[in-house]
């Protein structure tokens, strides 16, 4: 059976119209039946351009002397962007920007942003790694690639930490993306170009608080850029005032969610796949996006004077009224050990740290649609799931429930209050937990454990700002109007009933009018 089908071989021959300049694939292979697979793929690259010619590698030249691995490069020049490992799956889609990327086509993203890439007089060595089935590694993979295309000062290594064990068992590494730079760990989770280039270019800051200096005073400033906000700065710019949004990632926790099935009129969709919809809405109107800058403090303003929200880089915008709409983070199970061992086997994405843990045992805390779903996904993959919920019965839908109950290498465990985190200090080795029936303290063995017991707002930089509740969302009325005139808040950050995307959004919209009804009344007054 051939690696692509005829319709990927179709696609790929496509894609590859696009190249600028020839390239070049060197390869270093193997006898392994990854090394085969490699070279069919390679082979079926070669065959879909002219522009593509193939050679072996000399010595370690291709990703620091990994095998199976191949780089791309332009024929005659060192290569800069490598791949260990078999670039398949959601990485298939890093491979193609990176053939047409080193050809010399441009990245689809601000010049502004290609410019300050080509600036960096430092050189770079990235290691990714990855695993396959991770939705958020691609955006890793595909920035430091683009950045290795762009400078010749930069390289950067795509490591499918399946095909690698021993290293990634050596550099305890139980979570992707990981990321070193220069053989350091430089970060982990899901990276954007702009925040990769912001952390290794020491001038960053400076100039982007010249940039955001000269900004004007917006009528509506949404703080937040996930459905909430997105829905807000749409409506609010189709009512003609100045809208700017300022947002940590722009899209927020929808970027890390798989299946969505109750988004009304759209069956089913993944999470990266809305937000690249919504920002292509919001784009179409005039609507100031700052992306990757975290508010840390707001100002409201009195006596006719502006709000001021202060970021974490030092700059300040102004506006008339602001929308707050931060969202909400996945709540932590504040024991012994979690933080400690975050990363090295205390998770929060199944769908990404999953297959790092392939024949092991793992835990699920959390009885709830996402625990149930995560349990589900996992024992596909690891050898045994063991599903802690602290009441007395599970709270996911029936539907997901049934299914659980058919998967043989899952046990539930109902009442259990989870104590502590255990570990050798390197890497986490258990579970601690109380049985509250009994009493009586319990411990599983595990090689990880993924926790899913719900949401907490990203309302802490707002304390004695704004009034919230005991949970820490923001107490809103029916017009999303908070205790302080001219300051609205939409989303899950609010006490908005039932944290869900279609909500979030009507609730965004239904915060802009209010802002607007508001600014209307002050003008008139």
């Amino acid at each position: 059976m051939a690696l692509l089908d005829e319709q990927t071989q179709a696609a790929l021959r496509q894609y590859l119209e696009r190249l600028v300049e020839p390239i070049e694939l060197v390869t270093a292979l193997d006898a392994s039946d990854a090394a085969k697979q490699l070279g069919e793929l390679i082979e079926a690259i070669r065959a879909a351009s002219p522009k593509v010619t193939v050679r072996e590698a000399m010595g370690d030249e291709v990703a620091g002397g990994r095998r199976p691995a191949f780089a791309v490069t332009r024929p005659g020049e060192a290569p800069r962007v490598h791949f260990a490992g078999l670039p398949l799956g959601h990485e298939f889609a890093s491979l193609i920007l990176a053939l047409l990327q080193v050809s010399g086509y441009p990245p689809k993203v601000e010049q502004a942003v290609i410019d300050q890439a080509k600036s960096l007089a430092t050189p770079l060595a990235f290691e990714v790694y990855v695993s396959l089935s991770c939705h958020n590694c691609p955006d890793v993979v595909q920035a430091v690639n683009a950045i290795a295309a762009l400078n010749p000062n930069v390289t950067a290594v795509m490591i499918d930490g399946g095909r690698f064990p021993q290293e990634v068992e050596s550099r305890q590494i139980m979570a992707v993306p990981t990321v070193y730079l220069n053989g350091v760990l430089f970060g982990q989770g899901r990276m954007e170009l702009p925040e990769i280039l912001a952390k290794v270019d020491a001038k960053n800051d400076e100039r982007v608080r010249a940039q955001l200096a000269q900004k004007p005073l917006f009528d509506v400033l949404i703080v937040g850029g996930g459905p909430a906000g997105a829905a807000a700065a749409i409506y609010a710019a189709r009512k003609g005032i100045t809208t700017g949004i300022v947002a940590e990632r722009f899209g927020g926790q929808v970027m890390d969610t798989l299946a969505i099935e109750n988004f009304i009129s759209v069956k089913e969709t993944v999470g990266p796949k809305l937000v690249a919809g919504l920002e292509e809405h919001v784009k179409a109107y005039d609507v100031d996006v700052i992306n990757h800058q975290r508010a840390v403090g707001l100002r409201p303003g009195a006596a006719g004077e502006p709000a001021v929200v202060q970021l974490a880089n030092g700059a300040e915008l102004k506006a008339k009224t602001v929308i707050l709409a931060t969202g909400a983070r996945w709540r932590e199970l504040n024991v012994p050990g979690e933080r400690e061992y975050r990363g090295k086997g205390v998770a929060y994405c199944p769908h990404c740290d999953g297959p790092l843990f392939k024949g092991k045992p793992v835990v699920v805390v959390g009885g709830g649609n996402s625990g149930v779903e995560a349990a589900i996904d996992l024992a596909g993959i690891v050898a045994h799931v063991t599903l802690l919920e602290f009441m007395d019965t599970l709270k996911a839908d029936a539907v997901l429930q049934k299914r659980l109950s058919s998967l043989p290498n899952v046990t539930v465990i109902t009442q259990a209050q989870t104590l502590a985190i255990v570990g050798d200090g390197q890497k986490m080795t258990g579970l601690r937990y109380r049985d509250r029936a009994s009493g009586e303290e319990r411990q599983i063995d595990a090689a990880a454990v993924f926790v899913q017991i719900g949401l907490v707002p990203n309302t802490d930089w707002l304390d004695g700002v704004v009034a919230r509740n005991r949970f820490g969302e923001i107490e809103i009325d029916p017009r999303c109007a908070t205790n302080v005139p001219g300051i609205f808040a939409a989303g899950d950050c609010t006490t908005v009933p039932y944290k869900q995307i279609i909500i979030a959004m009507g609730e965004g919209a239904k915060a802009a009018l209010s802002a607007f009804d508001f600014l209307i009344r002050q003008s008139a007054a």
